[in-house]
């Protein structure tokens, strides 16, 4: 088992996560992780008052800028580090959560170190896998399975790449990150007609990014399945391993809501060829979707940093691959990644909305009833507080949406059938190419 004294614990860390989400509970992981590692943790997210900073394992947070300007990120990185050290050659390890706040560290790194410990990663590298249009590119050249992907350069042509790809399909932004804020655009939802997709096109502008529409892979049981890796100095990815979605929310297409650490070796050696192809250096989270037309697994997302459930692949000796980035890049041995097959993770909020929208389980069970402890994403029992805080904070948010829905429906009835245009098509949002 890993102990405080594997670690040097005199280099503390700055979790940075730029976007606004108070649900993101990867953050808790990482604080926890490195916290129990005996680690001083501070933050940089979205609000003093998110369910996150409750955590006993986190020192401090500080909001993030007010913009994703990466100047903006890196003086305040600066400023955080002159408080939470004595000596101003004490490096202290930065954490990216969000790809945006990689991107930015990427951008910034050479004014960061050494004062920073960061991976060897430009800002090209990583745009080359976080930027959509770039990631299907990238899978093109390598010859990687991945969703036929089409871009579009005008309504009319976006329509006829629809069409030929076969409606629905799914429509992306190639830079999420750049979206505005309470727009009511969505990274990547699905669109089931001619006109959903001139509509969606028409706001390239309001995006600041290129829309790109691909294949839509049929849901399915047991088809959903991820890779989280570390790849240290020297280019080894000795932490790694893979697991398979079992429920998700929105249900059958969106973010990990429960997952279980389940041997995948084409999974595994499809990600580790694609690591070595590229040079990564860091952490990542990939994510396939099994084609049972062709039996290939196709790569959807390949997220640079920590993925929010990274926790399930937690070793028997406490080795994740977050301490693992703390070991490496503070010259501490990475031991061995030891598998723990059977291990779940579960997120209590959306696992509880994926089994109320569908009761019945959608995967198999383990061969050989493999079984693992659960751990939970915001309940511990060494660190309760968090879990309180996001169940208020969680049913404030569901008030305010149900309110939402309610005046909108009141406000239709009022306006009458004859004042009311036509309704489009629904658009269903999906998370399932991109899991956070």
């Amino acid at each position: 088992m890993l102990s405080h004294q594997h670690f040097d614990i005199s280099v503390p860390t700055v979790l940075v996560r730029l976007d606004r989400n108070p649900f993101h509970h990867g953050t808790l992981g990482a604080a926890r992780s490195l916290g129990r590692a005996g680690i001083p943790v501070h933050a940089v997210i979205e609000s003093s008052t998110s369910p996150v900073t409750r955590s006993r394992f986190l020192h401090s947070a500080r909001e993030r800028p007010g913009t994703n300007s990466s100047a903006e990120l890196s003086a305040l990185l600066n400023h955080v580090a002159d408080e939470i050290t004595d000596d101003p050659s004490q490096p202290v390890l930065a954490v990216p959560l969000d790809d945006v706040s990689a991107l930015a560290l990427a951008r910034r790194r050479a004014g960061l170190v050494p004062r920073f410990l960061l991976p060897e990663q430009t800002e090209e590298q990583l745009l080359r896998v976080a930027d959509k249009a770039e990631l299907a590119e990238t899978c093109a050249g390598l010859g990687l399975p991945h969703p036929r992907t089409e871009l579009p350069d005008g309504a009319d042509e976006a329509a006829a790449m629809a069409w030929s790809l076969g409606l629905p399909v799914v429509a992306k932004w190639s830079r999420p990150w750049l979206l505005p804020a309470g727009g009511g655009l969505r990274s990547t939802s699905i669109v089931r007609s001619l006109s959903e997709v001139r509509e969606l096109y028409a706001r390239t502008p309001e995006a600041g990014s290129r829309l790109l529409l691909q294949e839509l892979l049929p849901a399915g049981r047991d088809l959903d399945w991820f890779f989280h890796g570390y790849v240290d100095s020297a280019g080894r990815c000795s932490t790694g391993a893979t697991g398979r979605k079992e429920r998700s929310w929105p249900d059958g297409a969106g973010l990990t809501a429960s997952g279980r650490w389940t041997v995948n070796p084409t999974v595994d050696r499809t990600a580790r060829e694609l690591l070595d192809a590229l040079g990564y250096r860091g952490v990542c989270d990939l994510d396939f979707r099994l084609n049972r037309a062709t039996g290939a697994y196709h790569l959807l997302d390949f997220n640079p940093r920590p993925g929010a459930q990274f926790r399930l692949f937690t070793d028997p000796d406490g080795l994740d691959v977050v301490r693992a980035l703390h070991l490496d890049l503070t010259g501490r041995l990475v031991p061995p990644h030891s598998p723990a097959y059977g291990r779940r993770f579960l997120v209590e909020n959306y696992a509880t909305l994926s089994l109320l929208a569908s009761p019945r389980r959608r995967y198999a069970p383990e061969p050989g009833g493999t079984r693992g402890r659960t751990e939970c994403a915001w309940f511990a029992a060494d660190d309760p507080a968090p879990a309180l805080a996001m169940g208020g904070a969680w049913l404030a948010h569901l008030l305010r949406k149900a309110l939402k829905t309610l005046r909108r429906a009141v406000a239709s009835r009022l306006a009458g059938p004859a004042a009311s245009p036509a309704a489009p098509p629904a658009r269903t949002s999906t998370d399932q190419l991109t899991p956070r």
